[in-house]
């Protein structure tokens, strides 16, 4: 794929931006900087991983090329942390490996701490702490423990959304201040990660459910209803992510 579409609140409907510069499915994504930048996946066609890597900058509106990859990966998960951009996937071999991206460099390097070998699952970062999803339907949180280099922290909802692909959390998104829980079907859990204290266990946490049935209409509750459309139960999620106008 090369098309990309963006969604403005401004406008309350989908423009069309660029195309990317290379074809490519299965790729990893993030933003910093309110820059969007892509990596790797497949080319299509050919099955072949790829190194390459572009930005995407919406105030000039264009897509660029940055430096490339060390080595060919197919990223199964990916997030931006402490300024650099965390990738980890399969190798042209099938094998497991895990990149970080550096913009102020522009420079590609291989990762082999602690915070990647327990790494799995859709994550974010928030205020500089970084949370990633413990189960199938985002019920529970993992927290990254930067002086012990391990994920020790849990953040436990108590409220299991059941098995089915439609309520499969597929991405972990920051937004206003909190730790957005996106799942196929397009509810989505808003925590509040630092409620309770540092002290407080996950009983003490708040969760919100914003988007969902029978839940009241908020402005990102409205938001999500728009860009899930009226098959949503049907929709699955390929990457999320947020970029400010």
């Amino acid at each position: 794929m090369r098309r990309v579409v963006f969604y403005s609140a401004r406008t309350n409907r989908w423009h069309r931006a660029p195309d990317m510069l290379r074809r490519r499915h299965f790729f990893g994504a993030c933003v910093i900087g309110n820059r969007l930048y892509v990596a790797g996946g497949e080319s299509e066609g050919a099955h072949r991983a790829l190194r390459s890597a572009e930005v995407y900058d919406p105030d000039r509106n264009q897509w660029s090329l940055i430096a490339e990859m060390t080595a060919p990966m197919v990223p199964f998960v990916s997030v931006a942390y402490g300024g650099r951009w965390f990738l980890k996937g399969l190798g042209p071999h099938r094998q497991v490996q895990s990149e970080a991206y550096a913009p102020g460099a522009d420079r590609w390097s291989p990762v082999f701490n602690g915070m990647v070998a327990g790494w799995r699952n859709p994550s974010a970062c928030l205020d500089g702490k970084l949370y990633a999803l413990e189960c199938r339907d985002g019920c529970k949180l993992r927290v990254y423990n930067e002086v012990d280099d391990s994920w020790s922290g849990r953040i436990d909802s108590r409220v299991h959304w059941g098995g089915s692909q439609a309520v499969e959390a597929a991405a972990l998104v920051p937004l206003r201040g909190k730790v957005c829980v996106v799942r196929n079907n397009m509810s989505i859990s808003l925590v509040d990660v630092v409620a309770g204290g540092e002290g407080g266990g996950g009983r003490r946490r708040q969760w919100e459910t914003i988007a969902g049935r029978g839940q009241p209409r908020t402005f990102v509750g409205h938001l999500w209803s728009n860009l899930a459309g009226r098959k949503r139960l049907k929709s699955h999620i390929v990457h999320c992510q947020v970029l400010q106008a």
